[in-house]
């Protein structure tokens, strides 16, 4: 299940110093705006510690962790919507992501330049989220000319209803209020789902601070936690240039001395990928032999057989049964065979919501 994250964010925020913490890919991080000239793209691991314990127990020829996919999107401005700066280009590079990851200075540097010359966070997510809201305004408006004949009539029961749909969004986007927070029923949003709009994607606001504000954040940070209070996002603290510095360490050790040094009890990015699975209420299930132990991203909520398309289309079309192990008895007791002495091994149907964490061995016929 691919997943797919952009940064956002003014320029000389933090974001490519971010990115590089995040992806093997070395974006250009330098003191000036648009340096980020292409779409950086990485692919980073999902750290996960029960897919290391699982390895522990079963001793596999190969692990596999599940993945996402960060895109560096070079710095917005004033007037994006309008294709200033390289405003255009890269609010269809957001278009293509599944969550956007909003990097905001929290942090005074008089040696960082500051594109609008002083530090406000609070001003600097008004303005991002303000071009974006007039680019899928742009898109609302376009898709309402087109119904607005049709609907007015009443020949058309659909172009009534998405008619009506399209204006609610309308009016939440001119109230400068992101789409994500208009109040649609589970059957209007079918109605704009084809416009993928940039403000109903969910948004995590990553807040860039200094070292010495690592752990309890500072009056930038709070200032954003009260601005976006309303909001259904995430927020999470972290110092990038710290980041970077732990990402540069070789070994697990050195990394984890670096943390406690610090007070931390684990890299900042790595909370940051898991609120990021939080944010768009992804889980994880498990497959085990001894040739692999594998990591499967899933939506929380998904049944069995949808579980096992994420491995192979054929898999939900030919699906039989699931056998199922709860990771904690499978922890627990050691192995499979010991799971299913002592019946902890389960025989579950179609209608079987997968949970965080199951190991899990389907059985199909194509």
């Amino acid at each position: 299940m691919a997943l797919k994250c952009g940064i956002v964010g003014l320029p000389n925020v933090g974001k490519s110093t971010l990115f590089n913490c995040l992806s093997n890919a070395k974006a250009q991080a330098a003191n000036f705006p648009f340096c980020t000239i292409d779409p950086n793209v990485g692919t980073i691991t999902v750290p996960d510690e029960r897919l290391t314990k699982l390895s522990d127990l079963v001793k596999p020829q190969n692990i596999v962790p599940t993945t996402v996919e960060i895109v560096d999107i070079a710095g917005l401005v004033k007037g994006a919507s309008k294709g200033e700066g390289l405003g255009n280009k890269f609010l269809g590079n957001i278009r293509e992501c599944n969550a956007i990851l909003h990097v905001l200075r929290c942090f005074d540097d008089p040696n960082v330049i500051h594109v609008d010359g002083s530090v406000n966070p609070v001003r600097d997510k008004e303005i991002i989220d303000t071009e974006l809201q007039l680019k899928d305004l742009e898109s609302v408006e376009t898709k309402i000319k087109k119904y607005e004949k049709l609907a007015k009539s009443g020949a058309d029961k659909e172009a009534v209803k998405t008619y009506n749909t399209l204006l609610k969004v309308k009016g939440t986007l001119e109230s400068g209020t992101s789409a994500r927070a208009c109040e649609l029923e589970e059957n209007e949003l079918p109605f704009i789902e084809d416009l993928h709009l940039l403000t109903v994607k969910p948004v995590m606001y990553v807040c860039n601070v200094d070292e010495a504000s690592a752990k309890s954040g500072n009056k930038y940070v709070d200032a954003v936690r009260e601005a976006v209070k309303a909001e259904n996002a995430e927020l999470l603290v972290i110092t990038a240039q710290m980041e970077s510095e732990i990402a540069s360490l070789e070994t697990y050790e050195e990394k984890q001395m670096f943390l406690q040094e610090m007070g931390l009890d684990e890299p900042g990015v790595n909370k940051l990928i898991k609120t990021a699975y939080k944010l768009l209420s992804l889980q994880t299930y498990f497959t085990c032999g001894v040739k692999e132990v594998r990591a499967w991203t899933i939506t929380k909520g998904m049944k069995a057989p949808e579980a096992a398309g994420v491995i192979h289309t054929d898999f939900t079309k030919g699906f039989i049964k699931a056998e199922v192990i709860g990771y904690d008895d499978f922890i627990t007791l050691g192995s499979e065979a010991a799971c299913r002495d002592v019946g902890k091994l389960r025989i579950e149907g179609k209608e079987y919501t997968v949970n965080d964490g199951d190991v899990m061995h389907f059985r199909f016929n194509v």
